[in-house]
């Protein structure tokens, strides 16, 4: 079932989650319903605050289209894996280790600040610890992309927004775009609260 994306402003994306402690059939319905949500806004990636939940979870699938290749590397428990076999991967507790000080700068978006886009520097290798839906633990190895999108939903788990990494050039260039969504969802909240 799709569930609404909560927008910037709202009190939730600034919220740290808690560890996810119960591997059921209760979490198996919210990265259900997360997946949906993501596939249905063509996202490749969405955090439980971003869904209202401050918990540390979060669910990616960055599979490449028919007809393009895979561009990253990906390496799970110790073996190259095909994205196809494991996305969309469900992400509980996440770990993350940076590999290497090889920086990439990127345009990313992201789900809750719809028409904001700008450049973000991310590590390019990561190895993050996790688990999945069913609390079986995992290790993966990323780069490009993945390890990207990681980071980013792994930030959400933390608290922080991707404009709080972004190129302060672009956080200029979208200054009034922002203010504009704050403003917008600080209202609604609050009608939200009075009705």
């Amino acid at each position: 079932m799709k569930v609404p994306i909560v927008p910037y402003g709202a009190q939730i994306l600034r919220k740290k989650g808690e560890a996810v402690v119960d591997f059921d059939d209760k979490l198996q319905k919210l990265a259900d319903d997360m997946i949906e949500t993501m596939h249905d806004a063509d996202g490749i990636g969405l955090a439980a605050q971003q869904i209202g939940l401050a918990l540390q979870f979060f669910v990616v699938d960055v599979q490449p289209g028919e007809n393009e290749s895979q561009d990253f590397k990906l390496e799970l428990d110790g073996r190259p894996v095909p994205a196809k076999l494991v996305m969309p991967m469900v992400v509980a507790n996440a770990k993350i280790e940076l590999l290497d000080d090889e920086e990439w700068l990127c345009r990313e978006g992201c789900l809750s600040f719809p028409g904001i886009r700008g450049e973000v520097v991310r590590c390019e290798n990561i190895r993050m610890h996790f688990q999945d839906v069913a609390g079986t633990p995992h290790v993966l190895e990323a780069t490009g992309m993945l390890a990207r999108c990681c980071q980013h939903e792994n930030d959400h788990c933390q608290g922080i927004v991707f404009v709080d990494r972004m190129e302060a050039r672009d956080r200029l260039k979208n200054a009034v775009k922002l203010k504009i969504l704050k403003r917008d969802t600080l209202k609604k909240e609050k009608l939200k609260r009075k009705g």
